[in-house]
């Protein structure tokens, strides 16, 4: 009876339940590598999506807009870009061909007029010299010795004389001893000629030895050092590129001015003596008051440009030759109204101004977005126009850009 009732327990613990629920399945890694794939490509695909559906930012320029400033009394009508250059310049060389023995100048160095700036070498021309001299002091011991033998002449012309007188003598040998005279006083005289040659034989070799020395012609500053010792330097020029034509160059700081090509076009605008204000390339915060010495009275016919001589009425020592300069040509206001007149609002590049029906505008740029400004316009000052309203100096005003730019709009400043 046992027996029977365990196997029926056991066969009851085998028996499977059809109502029960099923146990919870396994999630293996492979299944969550999947899923995830899932999500990035989902993502992807939504960034793509959103990218076409995003136009791409417009890139502009921009320029900055300038103050006018008041004090210099005008505004530019024309502006234009030259050189400095000196009116005194020289390469000083010697007169005569010769080997360098010193040089005494370095560049950059101030020198007087007159100064030693370096030496050749006068072993010749000291021997000449010596010659010279010796044959000057030969001539003038010819001269003594003929004038000793005048003097002997005049005294035997004189006892002739008494001689005759007392019929001891005959006339012929009085007039022989006069011809003595004669004779001897020309000769004296030729020797006083043959001294005055010797002496000038003197002076030319002593401007020869001159030459060897070579000075500074004006004050000035060296900006070149052109020969070494024992080089050959000659005024003229010589093939083969051995032979020097100078010791150095000199720059009379003085005399430096700047010199403009003008658009014959725009020549008009420009007269002697006009107010110039010039900005150096390497200092361009610095305004040098300058003016206008002479218009030359030629055109370049190759580019279609007169030159125009530009005075610096500053002596500065950052002024140097061949620097570039920027000038403006400046026109003086006439009464305080115009001064006054002419002194309000900003200068902008004539490219920023837009037309929006009958209203001149501009588009400023705040950060990335544009602004749209009406603008009232004042007087044209060369390749700029001059604002009196809608915008402040300092901003940012484009140059450039689409023509469909509207106001609010986001945009890219292309870089410098």
């Amino acid at each position: 009876m046992t027996s029977e009732t365990d196997k029926k327990a056991l066969l009851g613990q085998l028996r499977i339940d059809r109502g029960a629920p099923p146990p919870p399945a396994r999630i293996g890694p492979r299944t969550w590598i999947i899923a995830a794939a899932l999500v990035v490509a989902a993502l992807a695909a939504t960034a793509a999506w959103l990218a076409l559906r995003t136009p791409a930012l417009a890139t502009v320029h921009t320029a900055t807009a300038q103050s006018i400033g008041g004090g210099d009394g005008g505004t530019s009508v024309l502006d234009a870009t030259g050189y400095v250059t000196a009116r005194r310049q020289a390469t000083v060389s010697a007169q005569i061909t010769g080997t360098v023995a010193a040089v005494l100048i370095e560049e950059g160095d101030h020198v007087k007029e007159g100064q030693v700036i370096g030496r050749l070498d006068d072993t010749a021309q000291r021997a000449a010299l010596a010659q010279a001299e010796a044959q000057l002091h030969s001539a003038q011991a010819l001269l003594q010795q003929a004038q000793a033998q005048l003097a002997q002449n005049q005294r035997d012309v004189k006892r002739d004389e008494d001689l005759v007188a007392r019929k001891l003598v005959s006339e012929q040998a009085v007039e022989l001893a006069r011809t003595q005279v004669a004779s001897q006083t020309a000769q004296v005289e030729a020797q006083r000629k043959q001294i005055d040659l010797a002496a000038a034989n003197v002076r030319a070799a002593q401007v020869q030895l001159g030459y060897c020395t070579v000075r500074a012609p004006f004050t000035g500053v060296v900006i070149a050092k052109s020969a070494q010792v024992g080089e050959i330097i000659s005024p003229l020029s010589a093939g083969g590129g051995f032979t020097r034509t100078g010791i150095g160059t000199l720059v009379d700081m003085d005399s430096l001015e700047v010199e403009v090509d003008v658009n014959e076009a725009y020549i008009n605008r420009v007269e002697p003596g006009q107010r110039v204000a010039s900005v150096l390339n390497a200092y361009p915060d610095w305004r040098i008051p300058s003016h206008v010495i002479a218009i030359i009275p030629t055109a370049d016919r190759s580019k279609a440009t007169v030159k125009v001589r530009i005075g610096l009425d500053v002596k500065d020592n950052r002024i140097v030759p061949d620097m570039g300069v920027r000038v403006s040509f400046l026109e003086a206001a006439k009464t305080a109204s115009e001064t006054h007149e002419r002194a309000r609002g900003v200068l902008v590049p004539a490219a920023a101004l837009r037309k929006d029906g009958e209203q001149d505008i501009v588009f400023v740029l705040q950060g990335h977005r544009l602004q749209r400004r009406a603008v009232a316009l004042g007087s044209v000052s060369g390749e700029a126009r001059q604002l009196l309203a809608g915008v402040s100096a300092g901003e940012a005003v484009v140059i450039d850009g689409p023509a469909d730019l509207r106001d609010g709009a986001r945009v890219n400043e292309a870089k410098p």
